[in-house]
């Protein structure tokens, strides 16, 4: 099927009006009379939205502190009702800021939800290129990785669950806890499928997916025994795989569609980079899920 340019192109240019809106203005002065209600301590000066708003342009642009505060600054010349914040103020309020997975909207009676979801994990690793508290507490070297491991609705191509970690964490370390992420996320509905990589195969994962009912579509390694060895499930699927062969496997559980994780990681990397700014293991993680967040919300508000 050819690609609708027109329609793509308009996507992308409703993209880039979204990386400036300022709705958040109107509410401005409400939403921090409700923020400071019953708050000890000094108040604050700033709604989390305005907050969310500059993290949006410090991941979106790339920005140092610095250099985000000019930017605001700047803005706020042309913006009525906008007010620019110091670059201490954003580093401690973005840093302080719990950014997190919202859920789908509820499950109406009407829809069928007969075929269930199908979602794809997968890991990759993000660049630690500047020299830091993870080079020195951490790796003793010059460079390193942090890991990021995601679930992904194959159909929607919406983000389901994330965990952040450093490279020495297997990727089946964080099979369930993204598995139980994509349920939360996905508000009612329920995962028919799983797809991921050879990463996957032990028989925790599948013991896992026969507990919460779900099929498993995790390739599992080459000449792999048919025994059972703590995981019946798991010996089932290995001996259909061997039955059926690999091809027709693929063709009955969609492995092909485990690409959609994979263009996931592609489109973050390609859009806000590669590579992680921060120094400190706290504010890299904070980066890298910022920008997966980010780019989950610009993909689907428009």
């Amino acid at each position: 099927m050819s690609r609708n340019w027109k329609e793509y192109n308009n996507k992308l240019v409703k993209r880039g009006e979204f990386y400036l809106l300022t709705d958040f203005i109107e509410y401005w002065d409400k939403e921090l009379e409700e923020m400071n209600k019953n708050k000890r301590g000094s108040p604050f000066k700033f709604p989390q939205s305005f907050i969310d708003f500059a993290a949006f342009l410090k991941i979106v642009f790339n920005l140092p502190y610095r250099q985000l505060q000019g930017v605001v600054k700047k803005l706020a010349t042309h913006v009525p009702g906008l007010k620019s914040a110091d670059y201490t103020t954003l580093w401690k309020r973005i840093r302080a800021t719990e950014f997190e997975l919202e859920q789908l909207e509820a499950i109406d009676e009407s829809e069928d939800e007969s075929e269930g979801v199908i979602v794809a994990i997968d890991a990759t690793g993000m660049k630690v290129t500047n020299r830091g508290e993870w080079m020195r507490e951490k790796w003793k070297k010059r460079r390193g990785w942090i890991k990021v491991h995601i679930s992904v609705d194959v159909n929607t191509k919406e983000l389901l669950g994330i965990a952040i970690t450093d490279e020495r964490v297997v990727d089946s370390k964080e099979f369930k806890n993204l598995i139980e992420q994509a349920e939360y996320t996905l508000n009612g509905r329920k995962i028919a499928l799983t797809l991921a990589d050879g990463a996957h195969d032990n028989k925790d994962s599948f013991n896992y997916l026969k507990k919460k009912g779900i099929k498993s579509g995790i390739k599992v390694r080459k000449n792999t025994s048919t025994r059972a060895r703590g995981s019946p499930y798991r010996a089932k699927c290995v001996r259909e795989l061997k039955k059926i062969g690999y091809k027709a496997w693929k063709k009955k559980y969609c492995y092909g569609m485990r690409w959609i994780s994979e263009g996931f990681f592609s489109a973050v990397k390609r859009i806000f980079g590669e590579n992680i700014r921060a120094t400190s293991i706290e504010d890299m993680i904070q980066e890298v899920k910022m920008k997966f967040l980010f780019y989950n919300i610009i993909v689907h508000a428009v």
